[in-house]
């Protein structure tokens, strides 16, 4: 990560093994912007051979939930996703994409983020989605 968020949220380094599957590799994680990449192939695949929309959909979830925390990290909290909406634009067998998450709103008890994740080859959308977040308390001893 080419960012300094990396110590100020020192639970990114420890991926649980289910966002260890998927392979992120965030390199900037800012309050206002997070980009990541994964290599994604068969170890991603619907039983028809291609990339499962839950992985895009973790994805996204998943940067907008790293931004949006670092955001609101110094008041004493982070973010939980309410609502995801994913959509899927076209398939992908195997490739490496890059995943780009922005905020759109960023308020005192709530946040919204919009993602894409496209192909690195062409730059195509492979999907696109929107995740809004609560922000709460860190629990005691975090």
């Amino acid at each position: 990560m080419a960012s300094p968020a990396r110590d100020r949220l020192p639970n990114l380094n420890r991926l649980s093994a289910f966002l260890d599957a998927l392979g992120m590799d965030f390199e900037t994680v800012e309050p206002n912007r997070v980009v990541a990449w994964m290599e994604l192939g068969p170890d991603h695949h619907t039983p028809w051979g291609v990339v499962h929309g839950g992985a895009y959909t973790t994805a996204i979830e998943s940067v907008a939930s790293v931004g949006a925390s670092l955001a609101v990290l110094d008041r004493g909290q982070f973010a939980v996703g309410v609502n995801n909406n994913t959509d899927f634009l076209r398939p992908l067998v195997r490739g490496r994409v890059q995943v780009v998450a922005e905020p759109v709103h960023q308020g005192t008890s709530q946040q919204l983020w919009l993602v894409s994740i496209s192909r690195e080859d062409d730059g195509k959308l492979i999907a696109r989605g929107q995740v809004r977040l609560q922000n709460v308390a860190l629990p005691a001893g975090v």
